[in-house]
């Protein structure tokens, strides 16, 4: 998952992606309004409302503009309520207030991630090489053989199934079938090796390392 974070404050945007990579996630840094919008795409923006180049309230609408599915989390000092009724109505998803906890901002995280992924729309047929999944029957075929999941081994194959080929690391699988990242990530290997075992193929869905697992598209 790839976080946008724009902050002028160096020290405290160094403190941040240093916490936050901890955690798994792929942090991007920008300093000014400009650069936020001349950023590679991502998955979710904490947004500093300060910003040397304009107000972060007009930056929120424009990303928000730009995307309708990208997750916007404000993260500021100003702490009075017009101000944060202001930035809800520009289009951010939750509003944090300076001083805060990696633990209250990473639990606003997953809960906006949650809400972004539930919005997307799902495609209902999925086929990644010899895997089929009807997504609404919540049914798995391998080379036409029926697989029977349980319901989190099936909730793991989805969430790498949406992107076939693509490494998905273990807080989006974690996220996507337990709802939180707060979870021994010890459980993701032990849902890993049961499905590899269901689908008859270990080669099927790779380990990737540092990262997470992918599930072989072709």
């Amino acid at each position: 998952m790839r976080i946008l974070l724009v902050e002028d404050d160096r020290r405290v945007a160094a403190a941040l992606s240093s916490a936050l990579t901890r955690r798994g996630y792929e942090v991007e840094h920008a300093s000014t309004a400009a650069a936020a919008l001349a950023a590679a795409p991502c998955d979710l923006v904490l947004l500093d409302l300060t910003l040397p180049d304009g107000d972060g309230t007009d930056l929120c609408r424009e990303l928000r503009r730009r995307s309708s599915q990208i997750g916007i989390i404000a993260v500021t000092a100003r702490g009075e309520e017009r101000d944060r009724v202001l930035g809800l109505r520009l289009g951010a998803d939750d509003y944090v207030v300076k001083p805060f906890s990696m633990v209250e901002l990473q639990a606003r995280i997953e809960a906006v991630l949650r809400r972004a992924s539930h919005a997307a729309p799902e495609r209902n047929q999925i086929e990644a090489g010899p895997v089929h999944i009807d997504v609404a029957a919540r049914t798995v075929t391998v080379a036409g053989r029926s697989v029977s999941l349980t319901r989190k081994e099936f909730d793991v194959l989805l969430s790498l199934a949406r992107q076939p080929g693509v490494a998905v690391p273990r807080d989006r699988i974690l996220l996507d079938a337990w709802g939180t990242t707060f979870t021994d990530r010890h459980t993701v290997e032990v849902h890993v090796g049961s499905l590899r075992g269901k689908l008859g193929d270990p080669r099927l869905v790779e380990t990737v390392r540092g990262v997470g697992y992918r599930l072989r598209g072709e």
